[in-house]
C-alpha cells in the first residue's frame, strides 16, 4: 500500500488540479460540495487525511468519480502503452474514519467509461455517502462476508456471490453487520469516457 504521505500528496494534487481546471475558487468548491473552505485548503496543502465522506462530496462537486481522485495527475496516457494495471501499480487507500480499504483496480490511463474498485470492509464498519448523481451507476459484487446496503427506503443484505445493481440517484449507507471482514468489487459506470472519468458536476446547492 502506498504510504499515507504519498496518498495525501496524490489527493492534494488531484483536488487542486481538478478545481483549477474547472475554474473554481476554494469558496466556490466549498459552496458546491458542502466541505468547508478551510478543510479543502488543508487537503490541498497535504495537511489533512480526509475521510471517504469528505472525498465523495468533493468528487461529486468536481464532476468525477471518487475512485478517480486517487489517479496520479502526472500519469499521462502516452506514458502507459500497455492497457494493464499491474497489482503493484494499483493505488490502495484506507478511510481514516471507518477503516475500510479501497483499491483502484482499473488502469486509469485507458479512456473507458467504467472503473473497477476492490473494497475491504472491516467488521461492524459503516460508511454513509451523502451525495448522489443519477448519471452514475455501479454494481456491487460481494466476494466474501456480508454487507447491508441502504438506499432511501430500500435495504439489501448481500452475501457471498450476490451482485447489486445501483443507480446513484440517492444517498447510500454501507454497513458490515457481522464480526467478520467483507470484501467486494465495485464496477462504476459514468456517462463520459476519458481518462479523468469526468461527469458533469451537480448544480451547486
Amino acid at each position: 500500500m502506498e504510504s499515507a504521505d504519498g496518498l495525501n500528496q496524490r489527493l492534494a494534487e488531484r483536488v487542486r488540479e481538478l478545481r483549477k481546471a474547472r475554474g473554481l475558487s476554494l469558496e466556490a468548491l466549498a459552496g458546491s460540495s458542502g466541505v468547508s473552505r478551510s478543510m479543502i485548503s488543508l487537503i490541498e496543502r497535504e495537511e489533512s487525511s480526509p475521510t471517504a465522506v469528505v472525498l465523495d462530496r468533493l468528487a461529486v462537486a468536481l464532476g468525477v468519480t471518487l475512485a478517480s481522485l486517487f489517479d496520479s495527475s502526472s500519469e499521462a496516457p502516452a506514458q502507459k502503452k500497455e492497457p494493464v494495471a499491474r497489482r503493484g501499480e494499483q493505488t490502495s487507500w484506507q478511510d481514516p474514519e471507518s477503516g475500510y480499504c479501497r483499491r483502484n483496480v482499473s488502469p486509469a490511463w485507458v479512456p473507458q467509461p467504467m472503473q473497477i474498485v476492490e473494497v475491504r470492509f472491516p467488521p461492524r464498519a459503516r460508511v454513509a455517502f451523502e451525495t448522489s448523481d443519477p448519471r452514475t451507476c455501479q454494481q456491487i459484487w460481494l466476494q466474501e462476508g456480508t454487507i447491508d446496503v441502504l438506499q432511501g427506503s430500500e435495504r439489501y443484505r448481500l452475501r457471498e456471490g450476490d451482485c447489486l445493481a445501483m443507480q446513484l440517484d440517492r444517498p447510500a449507507v454501507f454497513h458490515n453487520p457481522t464480526a467478520r471482514p467483507a470484501r467486494y468489487a465495485v464496477v462504476i459506470s459514468t456517462p463520459s469516457a476519458h481518462s479523468t472519468h469526468a461527469i458533469q458536476p451537480n448544480t451547486p446547492r
